[in-house]
């Protein structure tokens, strides 16, 4: 097993966010009020709170210094994955109204922009874990196939070592999956942005890696961010939104960094925290977790099993692209190159 599943609240807790994230993603999509009341109004008052919390705990404030943002989300890592993912939504929903900068073609490659930058975000926490697993190993740490223990500023022991660096790795390589950066069009309802160029092939590929990057560097969130997050957005892409399946990942991604910067103790406390297999049942729940003592043991086989999967997977995808390219004598990154295939064809029909 990849987690450490003990109750029914575990299980319920899941439904709950993926439910949550595929009923929000409708208000957010369907509407431009309703666009603009999560990534404005919402994402605007929060920013405040944001700010006051900092200023507060600056100033020694108890209440400040206690607060569960600051002292469980605080790391460069959470605001700028925050800010960098709900900066691509508004910038789709101007390109799916034709609004503002989405009125230009050279616009259109933003979306690629947007989520290689997301990419890239988690590519350097990979390679952070996989040096300071290193550096922990060098100064004596104890050791399995080669990783070692070290605590994050958020309080939770992570188990770094070559895996982060393979993963770092297909996270690049996926960036060089995304095709047709020019091929980018507004639905005939306006209620979406489509890339038909990104099918399932990119969604796979995508979805391993994301899935790797949450499991080795939010181990204790990675139940929901990354089970429930990837596949509320991947469902409604094969369901119901064909073609649209970037505009669901931005959406659900913003939405669930809101979520998760406010209240953190829903996925680290009991009862609905999950943890993974690699701290080998040492604990229940992340807030367990001291800097006091790293964990006596580490289970890294599932961490280094879906680090050479990630890399495969997106080595294949890499692959098909390359083919399908050299056979339409196209340019992949100016040209689309999966045209007449069913995702394409599919995400085509609903373009205005």
């Amino acid at each position: 097993m990849l987690f450490q599943i003990e109750s029914m609240w575990q299980i319920l807790g899941w439904c709950l966010v993926f439910a949550g994230l595929i009923i929000t993603n409708e208000i957010a999509r369907r509407t431009k009020k309703g666009g603009i009341a999560i990534f404005g109004v919402i994402l605007g008052a929060l920013t405040v709170y944001f700010i006051v919390i900092a200023v507060c705990a600056g100033l020694g404030m108890p209440w400040a210094l206690k607060n569960q943002t600051y002292l469980y989300m605080n790391s460069w890592f959470h605001y700028a994955k925050l800010y960098a993912a709900c900066a691509g939504c508004i910038g789709f929903m101007m390109l799916k109204y034709k609004e503002g900068l989405g009125k230009y073609d050279w616009f259109k490659p933003f979306p690629f922009v947007i989520v290689a930058i997301n990419i890239m975000i988690a590519n350097f926490s990979d390679v952070e874990s996989a040096i300071k697993g290193a550096q922990a190993v060098a100064n004596g740490g104890a050791s399995v196939l080669g990783g070692g223990w070290w605590y994050s500023s958020e309080g939770v022991w992570l188990y770094g070592g070559w895996w982060n660096w393979l993963n770092a790795l297909a996270g690049l390589l996926n960036i060089f999956c995304m095709t047709g950066w020019w091929g980018i069009y507004s639905s005939k309802k306006h209620d979406d942005m489509l890339w038909p160029d990104m099918t399932i092939w990119y969604i796979v590929a995508y979805d391993v890696w994301n899935f790797t990057y949450t499991y080795l560097n939010l181990p204790t969130h990675s139940w929901y961010c990354g089970l429930a997050l990837l596949l509320a957005p991947t469902v409604a892409a094969l369901m119901w939104n064909k073609g649209g399946w970037i505009q669901n990942r931005a959406n659900t991604l913003g939405i669930w960094c809101m979520f998760a910067q406010v209240v953190p103790l829903f996925q680290i406390a009991a009862p609905f925290s999950v943890l993974p297999t690699i701290y080998a049942g040492q604990y229940r729940y992340a807030l367990e977790m001291t800097a006091d003592t790293a964990p006596a043991a580490a289970d890294p086989r599932a961490q280094g099993l879906f680090a050479i999967l990630a890399f495969a997977v997106n080595v294949l995808c890499l692959g098909v692209i390359i083919k399908r390219s050299i056979a339409l004598k196209r340019n992949p990154y100016k040209q689309e190159i999966f045209v007449g295939t069913k995702d394409y064809k599919e995400a085509m029909a609903r373009a205005e």
